[in-house]
Order: structure tokens, then C-alpha cells, then sequence
């Protein structure tokens, strides 16, 4: 998918951070109430968010609005070996370079606008991630998935690897589905 009308897209920039912050978390605040618990969500935070070295690995993508500028949506993938998290996570994190043709890569940190979901964001930004590690060298993509996110990756091809809490604490889990896709 190379446009979406309406839309356009471009590499994510240090600049951008402060709007891609502020975006997920109106996105997580709005769109994951429907599927978890407040103490869910309240967890959630603590994996989810800004991972700065997808925008330093040059992998992380801002979605706008043509007509006002406005983020509504981004989403990267990843060479390295990180599945989830955002730069606080109290996810495991390894920063380890992925091999092309043997290992997955990573889509990570998907997310969009509450205003603007069911306009085909979701699978644009996965269209320009998986067409990115294609270009990359890899043949195949994994994701972890929120139970918020998970129809719109079975719905492009996803298929479900492992069930897995991404979070836990103080007797609260977050479920969470480990997806993945050859491209």
C-alpha cells in the first residue's frame, strides 16, 4: 500500500517524540478501556510507550492528516530482538540485531488516534512497516498484540504464535498474543 487519501506519511523524527508520546496516550487511555480493566490499563503503561530507538534506527513512522498536519497514527518495526516496550518498560529488552532471513522482525509500537480509527490507519502503517523489513532483507514479521489490536492483525494475515501476559503486578495481568506474518 503506497498512500492511503487523506493521509501521509514519513520516518519519525527526535522532534516528533513529544507528539508521538502525547498520541499514545490518547490512544491507550481511549481505546483500551473497551478490552481491559482500569487496573489493566493502569499496568499497561507501565510496558507501553515511546521507544526512542525505533526513531534512531530510522524505523518508526508518523501517519497525518494531509489536510491539517495532525498525527493520527505510527507504528515501526525493528531489526532488533525487543518484541514489546516502550523506553520505561519493565519488559525484557535486548537491543540485539536480528538475522535477516533466519530471525522475525519486530512491528512495534502501533498505535492511532481515537478519532480516527476504522479509516484503514492501522493496516497503512502495517503496510509500510512490513513493505520497510521487507526491503530489510526479512521474510517474516512478529508482533506482540493487545487484545485492542489483535482483530486488526488477524484480519492482515497474523497468526497467533503464543498467548503470554505482558504485564504483571500486584495480582493484576495483561494478556497479550505473540502474532506473526512471512511477508
Amino acid at each position: 500500500m503506497a498512500s492511503l487519501p487523506g493521509f501521509t506519511h514519513r520516518r519519525a523524527l527526535p522532534a516528533d517524540e513529544e507528539a508521538i508520546a502525547a498520541l499514545m496516550e490518547l490512544s491507550i487511555s481511549a481505546l483500551l478501556p473497551v478490552f481491559l480493566t482500569p487496573e489493566q490499563v493502569a499496568l499497561s503503561r507501565s510496558i507501553m510507550g515511546l521507544d526512542r530507538q525505533l526513531i534512531v534506527d530510522g524505523t518508526y513512522f508518523a501517519v497525518h492528516e494531509a489536510e491539517r498536519g495532525l498525527l493520527v497514527a505510527s507504528g515501526g518495526w525493528s531489526p532488533r530482538a525487543t518484541l514489546y516496550g516502550g523506553d520505561h518498560s519493565t519488559a525484557q529488552r535486548n537491543a540485539a540485531l536480528l538475522k535477516m532471513g533466519t530471525d522475525a522482525a519486530r512491528i512495534r509500537a502501533m498505535y492511532t488516534h481515537p478519532d480516527f480509527t476504522r479509516r484503514g490507519l492501522g493496516r497503512y502503517v502495517l503496510a509500510i512497516c512490513e513493505g520497510a523489513a521487507r526491503e530489510a532483507g526479512f521474510t517474516r514479521v512478529e508482533l506482540m498484540a493487545t487484545l485492542a489490536g489483535e482483530p486488526l492483525y488477524r484480519a492482515c494475515g497474523y497468526e497467533p504464535i503464543e498467548h503470554m501476559i505482558s504485564a504483571s503486578a500486584g495480582g493484576v495481568d495483561v494478556p497479550g498474543l505473540r502474532m506473526g506474518k512471512a511477508i
